[in-house]
């Protein structure tokens, strides 16, 4: 797997070996490219401070974009979040950009999203300062993040925040998403995408209900708004219920996009944190 620097922050030195970054400064902050397939797909990376070896680990999967820029489910608040998680916590952090999202080659499906996020862990685990993996995702994020993770046996649990069970509306209405992931930026609007019976097919396919069972009996979170209007609170009760053993968590008064909810940030944080001391002890 190849991989090449497009640019870093806090003025931290790196070296590059192959697919790794390795921090020798401060806090280590860039903007990658990594590889999923034949696409080349942006990435924002933060190393703690020092570096080190065999860090607690975790890929975040943001949401699907609500318009033009991405609005509230863009990642354009994820690196702040990871930076965050890297200096106070002292984990890895990446956040991709999945195919289709500025920076990122490709068009959205769903299929492709998981595959991303797989490339994605793939990437992860081969960097020297990386021990153990999991990851995490909000809204369509959080239901591929299950998917992902549950494919990989080397993720040790996941967190999914504000996510759908499955994918059964778009599934009905397959060129209304079409036309949405068109104004969103994300397909090319001059032709629909490439397969477009697999494309169509994935968004039946792909379900975090299902993937849970494979998940099981590894950890899973499950974070909820009581007052989300997208997807329905329902779904975080089914998810947790059919994996037997989630960790289920409303968040009063909540809507959508827990990214923006410190209480549900919070909750995550500490879910984490408290994984990786479980591992170790």
């Amino acid at each position: 797997m190849s991989l090449e620097v497009a640019s870093s922050k806090n003025n931290c030195e790196e070296s590059v070996r192959g697919n790794s970054v390795t921090a020798t400064g401060p806090l280590c902050s860039s903007e990658i490219i990594f590889k999923s397939g034949d696409l080349a797909l942006a990435a924002h990376l933060a190393l703690p401070p020092g570096g080190g070896k065999n860090c607690p680990a975790v890929v975040i999967a943001h949401g699907f974009p609500s318009g033009p820029g991405g609005g509230a489910n863009s990642p354009a608040t994820f690196p702040e979040l990871a930076e965050r998680m890297a200096a106070e916590m002292g984990w890895v952090v990446m956040v991709p950009y999945l195919r289709g999202m500025p920076g990122s080659e490709g068009s959205f499906s769903l299929q492709g999203w998981r595959d991303d996020l797989l490339a994605a862990i793939e990437y992860l685990v081969g960097l020297p300062e990386v021990g153990a993996v999991w990851t995490a995702g909000f809204g369509t994020g959080g239901a591929l993040a299950v998917c992902a993770g549950a494919a990989d046996l080397r993720v040790n649990g996941v967190a999914a925040l504000a996510t759908p069970a499955d994918f059964n509306d778009w599934a009905d209405n397959p060129r209304r998403l079409l036309l949405h992931a068109r104004k969103a930026g994300l397909v090319d609007e001059s032709a629909p995408p490439k397969g477009f019976d697999e494309w169509k097919a994935s968004l039946s396919e792909i379900s975090a209900e299902l993937a849970v069972i494979q998940l099981a009996p590894r950890p899973l979170l499950v974070v909820h708004g009581s007052d989300d209007e997208v997807v329905p609170p329902l779904d975080a009760r089914l998810l947790s219920g059919t994996h037997g053993a989630g960790e289920l968590r409303m968040i009063s008064g909540a809507g959508h996009h827990l990214r923006h909810d410190p209480r549900a940030i919070a909750v995550l944080l500490g879910w984490l944190d408290r994984q990786q001391r479980e591992l170790i002890y």
